[in-house]
């Protein structure tokens, strides 16, 4: 087994007009590319690509889709927002248990925030918001660092937003197991005190409300520079580390929650555990259920 990743944070190359730049179109079929030869001389013999909000929500997704064809023969198919909150939950499911009862779960990626709530591994609430990290930190934190008013009407307008989905997911039940993915979360939880990735996916992580607004506190006033020298922050993650952070304050409040435990798994491993449940029960590999929720744009 081997792991190979690349950061292209594609929600931050989306120009005024809603496209996805020429750069960052260049930078998705050079990766695209070299990571399916490494499959090839890995000896993989299928191949799973699958592109999420920033190439789905450009107003070029179509061209960019068809120039990754074109250029490296892989055919990249665009998860809807909705599947993407389906699958992470799936995950989140399978890491926890059935014991866990319902979950709530919470993940934020670069240009979407997923927030799902269920008890059996499809859960009954599935939402996408195009509230991700890097799309906030391009339409709202572009000074470094950002400003107080900024940041303050950042959280203002995230409040507002959060306000009905949020209530929309309680209203399919209080949650026994409240649980946040991501790398986002992941950080932001090493921030306030977390075990380092090094000790372990089993070592139980946490993330407080308290700890979060200390933290939004601190961040919020240093350079992009400085947030990267903090240990659990990686260089790709600093600019839009303090928006992740202010969405996960805003997830947080709208669902009345105190704490959330940091889950291993998301997306990927929910991708590949509905690969293989597809296989062994003859099932579509997507579909999304009658009773779920769909995603929604956000005002601005």
């Amino acid at each position: 087994m081997s792991s190979t990743k690349a950061a292209l944070r594609l929600a931050e190359a989306i120009d005024g007009s809603g496209k996805l730049t020429r750069k960052g179109a260049d930078k998705l079929v050079d990766t695209v590319d070299e990571f399916a030869k490494i499959a090839a001389s890995s000896g993989c013999v299928e191949l799973m690509a699958f592109a999420t909000s920033a190439v789905r929500d450009a107003t070029n997704s179509e061209d960019v889709l068809a120039r990754v064809l074109s250029e490296t023969g892989v055919a990249l198919k665009v998860l809807s927002g909705v599947d993407e909150s389906r699958l992470t939950f799936l995950a989140v499911r399978r890491w926890y248990g059935w014991s866990a009862g319902r979950i709530i779960n919470i993940d934020i990626g670069g240009g979407s925030l997923e927030l799902s709530s269920g008890v059996d591994e499809e859960p009954e609430v599935a939402l996408s918001l195009p509230l991700g990290a890097g799309r906030l930190t391009r339409e709202w934190l572009q000074d470094d660092p950002p400003g107080r008013r900024r940041v303050a009407m950042l959280r203002d307008w995230l409040a507002t937003e959060m306000a009905e989905a949020g209530a929309g997911v309680l209203e399919a039940g209080v949650p026994d197991l409240t649980v946040a993915t991501s790398k986002t979360f992941r950080s932001l939880a090493r921030l306030t005190g977390a075990a380092p990735s090094g000790a372990g996916p089993r070592v139980k992580r946490t993330l407080t409300a308290s700890g979060l607004r200390q933290l939004i506190a601190f961040i919020s006033r240093m350079t992009t520079a400085d947030r990267a020298e903090l240990e659990g922050v990686s260089a790709e993650r600093a600019p839009q580390i303090v928006a992740g952070a202010l969405v996960a304050e805003a997830s947080m409040k709208a669902l009345a929650i105190d704490t959330v435990d940091i889950c291993p798994w998301a997306l990927r491993e929910g991708l590949i555990l509905r690969k293989l449940d597809s296989e062994a029960d003859g099932t579509a590999l997507f579909g999304t259920s009658a009773g779920l929720t769909r995603a929604r744009g956000a005002r601005r």
